[in-house]
């Protein structure tokens, strides 16, 4: 037989008094093999599901760059749908708009049961098909727990026990609309009430102070400018255009003024 990698190449620094330093038992040259890692942007790109994640929904809204809204309809849901003779384009609005499909009688019992999506899966059943995944895998399992807008502290805390007791080895949990913009969403919007910020008026002429400090990049020209409120803009100078350092200092600013 040929040699496997880690006889051939050395064991990984921390193989003796791991799991696999086991009489007779194999040389390994990586202590992790395998992993389901998280693949959000890779399965939009190559059409599949994302890793072992349930439908986020039958049919639901993309927000994309821009604030623009591309409305998605799982390929083999309709497929299935047209094939029992249930599919029809208002159906797919009302999933979109929020509604269950266990709740539309035309649609088959086979198909309800099939068909089940993220946020009718209680948080429990979540973590429990993660942890059947972790068994056999080295790495950790990329899986979100998707939690509705009313849960509690006391309910995420249960899931992060449990994930504990169930040896997961990392876990993510997101509830729903606890973003004001998120990737996927089903359902209207909630605007939110008030004024957000609003950028004070610039003067055409402003005044302030330029310091010059000295960095291990070199010299850094900071000019602070002020207006009757107090710090009004900030812009900065080191080096060359187009370093990291640069670009760094740059985004700082933008963030201060």
């Amino acid at each position: 037989l040929l040699p496997t990698r880690g006889q051939y190449l050395g064991v990984f620094p921390t193989f003796s008094g791991s799991i696999y330093d086991v009489p007779d038992g194999p040389k390994m040259r990586n202590a992790s093999c395998t992993t389901i890692a998280p693949t959000g942007t890779l399965s939009i790109i190559a059409g599949c599901s994302s890793g072992i994640e349930p439908l986020f929904a039958l049919s639901y809204t993309r927000n994309i760059l821009d604030g623009a809204q591309l409305v998605e309809v799982n390929p083999y849901f309709e497929e299935a749908a047209k094939s029992e003779g249930f599919y029809f384009d208002e159906l797919m609005k009302q999933l979109a708009g929020g509604a269950r499909l266990h709740d539309v009688d035309e649609v088959p019992d086979s198909i309800k049961r099939l068909f089940v999506t993220a946020h009718e899966i209680t948080p429990e059943w979540h973590v429990g098909m993660q942890a059947a995944f972790q068994k056999s895998t080295d790495n950790a399992v990329s899986k979100t727990v998707n939690f509705p807008q009313e849960a509690t502290r006391e309910d995420i805390n249960k899931v992060y026990m449990m994930a504990y007791e169930e040896g997961l080895k990392g876990i993510t949990i997101y509830r729903d609309r606890s973003r004001d913009a998120q990737v996927l969403t089903t359902g209207r919007e909630e605007k939110a009430e008030g004024v957000g910020l609003i950028p004070r008026k610039r003067s055409r002429v402003t005044t302030g102070v330029t310091e010059r400090v000295t960095t291990g990049c070199g010299y850094i020209y900071v000019t602070v400018n002020r207006d009757e409120q107090g710090i009004f803009e900030v812009f900065s100078h080191l080096g060359k255009a187009g370093g990291c350092a640069s670009a760094q200092l740059e985004a700082t600013c933008r963030l201060i003024s």
